[in-house]
């Protein structure tokens, strides 16, 4: 019997064929389009794993549906990680489909033995070119082998069952019978567990949406004055840009609600929004291991709690488990800090606790604070420095724009903290300056030794600083 993920694919594909499903670059491609395209590479591809080399564009989307719908396993390949890298990934993959743009086939993978899918677009029906069959999927509960964001290394695979999609996006009853009004702005990369939860949640809600190509200052402001959207999402790199732009309330005067994920950010540049737009920040905590979100805000909480509980990152979500451990697993009681465990209700029925590297403390009503994650924590000569609190002080001044906060090795204290900031345009400031600043809002040792200005901080697809290549950068 097939899964209901792909049967609700299939259902809202078919709900009305000339209807506007993906409006990308100004154009809007119906979900007949779509199901065409999804319907070949699911021919293709079947039950069996394919590689996608995924990007922001409608044909990915519909390759993306098209392996899920026939019941296959979606490897999400980064084509931006460099090509070196990314070939080798291939490689050691042993894929017997490969998925992408005509370009990326021929620099990725010019000597694959593999079935290839050439996707051009959705005007054009996508090009096969049958290779070797490679091996069987032993693994054919699984719905996507997703990368996590490689903020602190080399990206891991996850295995996303479709179980846990499903529980993310499927609400319980029928499915829709007919589309949604409202249009949503997807802006998160498809090749991170943001993208493909957004996609599928639109899916499985039968809503249009706009696909931008990345996360665009103008581009994502003129979709929100077209559509009006009532709720959007955005990392706080992104939601930085807008605070800090000369967008204006009327500007996003449809929106009631914004919610943050992905990277930590600060109840200031919460309250900044909300004092500036008038539109409440909903802060969320999840992660690729989990296939989604485990504690976040709701509105109800947020109007009656966020002036005590400002800074915290919600509470669990329904079906969902945390608790905080010691070093030796023991739970802690409300307040104490330590290790983050997970339950996430999309792995409810295993009951089995997951071991985070975050250090929390959780309160007797239940809300989560994130202190910082254990294995990045900086010890100065004996003083626990969270990279975190630094990031975020520094980020309080008028003129810094972001700000990241690595460990540097030192010979007479084991480690020191540093920071890389990027400024605003048309902001100044100098390190020395930065520095006196941070005095009055800091403990002496928690003050970098250096901070370096940079035009941009290296990110990861989904917005995260990369701390490889800014640990590179300061050393």
């Amino acid at each position: 019997m097939r899964h209901p993920l792909s049967q609700r694919i299939d259902g809202v594909l078919s709900l009305d064929p000339a209807a506007g499903a993906i409006q990308f670059e100004h154009r809007w491609y119906t979900w007949g389009q779509v199901d065409t395209v999804a319907r070949r590479i699911r021919t293709v591809v079947g039950t069996d794993r394919a590689g996608i080399m995924l990007r922001n564009t409608p044909g990915h989307v519909a390759a993306l549906l098209g392996v899920l719908a026939g019941g296959g396993t979606v490897v999400a390949i980064n084509p931006a990680r460099g090509d070196a890298r990314t070939r080798a990934d291939i490689k050691a993959l042993r894929l017997p489909t490969l998925i992408g743009t005509p370009e990326d086939l021929a620099s990725l993978a010019p000597d694959s033995t593999a079935t290839t899918v050439a996707i051009a677009g959705l005007d054009d029906a996508p090009q096969v070119r049958v290779g070797a069959r490679g091996p069987v999927n032993d693994r054919p509960g699984v719905a996507v082998s997703m990368l996590t964001s490689g903020t602190t290394g080399p990206p891991k695979r996850v295995e996303l069952t479709y179980d846990m999609l499903a529980r993310s996006v499927l609400s319980s009853g029928p499915g829709p019978t007919e589309l949604r009004r409202g249009v949503a702005i997807v802006n998160s990369p498809l090749v991170h567990i943001g993208g493909v939860y957004r996609i599928l949640l639109c899916l499985a809600e039968a809503r249009p949406f706009v696909l931008l190509p990345k996360f665009d200052l103008q581009g994502w402001a003129d979709a929100v004055r077209e559509h009006r959207p009532r709720a959007v999402s955005l990392v706080p790199a992104a939601l930085r840009m807008v605070l800090h732009s000369d967008l204006t309330r009327g500007d996003l005067a449809g929106i009631a609600v914004v919610t943050s994920g992905t990277a930590p950010l600060s109840a200031d540049d919460a309250d900044a929004f909300t004092a500036k737009f008038g539109i409440p920040v909903l802060i969320s905590y999840a992660a690729t291991e989990f296939g989604g979100g485990v504690a976040g805000w709701t509105l109800a909480d947020h109007q009656k709690y966020w002036r005590d509980k400002r800074g915290s990152v919600g509470r669990a979500n329904p079906g969902a488990a945390l608790r905080v451990v010691d070093e030796h697993r023991r739970p802690l009681p409300p307040g104490q800090p330590g290790l983050l465990e997970v339950i996430p209700a999309q792995l409810a029925e295993s009951r089995q606790w997951l071991q985070t590297t975050d250090l929390a403390r959780i309160d007797e009503d239940g809300f989560v604070w994130i202190l910082g994650r254990a294995d990045q924590a900086i010890n100065r000569g004996g003083f626990k420095v969270m990279p975190d609190d630094v990031r975020s002080a520094l980020e309080t001044h008028p003129a810094v724009a972001g700000a990241v906060v690595v460990g540097r090795v030192d010979p007479r204290l084991g480690e020191t903290p540093v920071a890389m900031v990027e400024l605003r345009a048309g902001g100044h400031a100098d390190p020395d300056e930065l520095l006196t600043y941070l005095r009055t809002r800091l403990a002496h040792y928690e003050i970098p030794t250096e901070v370096v200005l940079t035009e941009a901080i290296p990110r990861t697809p989904s917005g995260k600083p990369d701390l490889t290549a800014v640990r590179a950068a300061l050393h």
